[in-house]
């Protein structure tokens, strides 16, 4: 559960804003988003490493990020 801190006199387009912001950080779009379909750890697993191996591209400079 989010909880925002408003003062009496803040405009509620703050407090909104406010709330997005903690809503986006907090990441629980991402997860119900991974929830709604089942993936295989392999699947996963294969993707966690092909990240992986791009990363160490990126810093290496073979690949422009």
């Amino acid at each position: 559960m989010l909880i925002i801190d408003s003062k009496d006199c803040e405009n509620i387009d703050k407090a909104l804003k406010k709330y997005k912001k903690k809503f986006e950080r907090s990441k629980v779009l991402l997860q119900l988003r991974d929830r709604q379909s089942f993936t295989k750890p392999s699947v996963r697993r294969r993707g966690q490493v092909l990240k992986a191996i791009y990363k160490q591209q990126v810093e290496s400079g073979k690949i422009e990020g």
